[in-house]
């Protein structure tokens, strides 16, 4: 917790906030730390099954509430530099909802929280990761 808290202005407002609001949530700054790379859940899932084939780890990954976008917490500045389409990113100036890093429930919520180590998913390997996740996606019958 102490990692991720480290990425407020306040990091002991951060914690209060975690501990104490109704949904478990603070804002924090993209871009310092670390930058998100989101991708819809129909390609963010498959996604992190071939990153958790590949990895033994991967960074921390977040899911919105529906799991309609997955978030890929990425080294700074890789959002100003990542090309491609149906990726958006948080990067500086982006303020990203992080739940409490034990969170798992409802809402947004932890697919894989953060370890405290500031490990995060290498920008390439995911990259490689999403193509063979289209590309599985790719080679199943469409359903009827």
């Amino acid at each position: 917790m102490r990692w991720l808290a480290s990425a407020a202005p306040e990091p002991d407002t951060c914690r209060w906030e975690w501990e104490r609001h109704p949904l478990g949530v603070a804002l924090l700054p993209a871009g310092r730390m670390w930058d998100v790379l989101i991708l819809d859940g129909t390609l963010g899932h498959p996604t992190l099954q071939v990153l958790t084939r590949l990895l033994e780890r991967p960074g921390p990954v977040l899911a919105d509430h529906g799991d309609a976008r997955i978030g890929f917490f990425v080294p700074p500045g890789t959002t100003g530099r990542w090309i491609g389409t149906g990726v958006r990113g948080a990067g500086s100036g982006s303020w990203v909802a992080v739940p409490h890093p034990g969170r798992t429930g409802h809402g947004v919520r932890w697919l894989v929280p953060p370890d405290g180590s500031g490990a995060l998913t290498d920008p390439g390997l995911l990259e490689l990761a999403m193509h063979e996740a289209a590309a599985g996606a790719a080679r199943r019958p469409a359903r009827e």
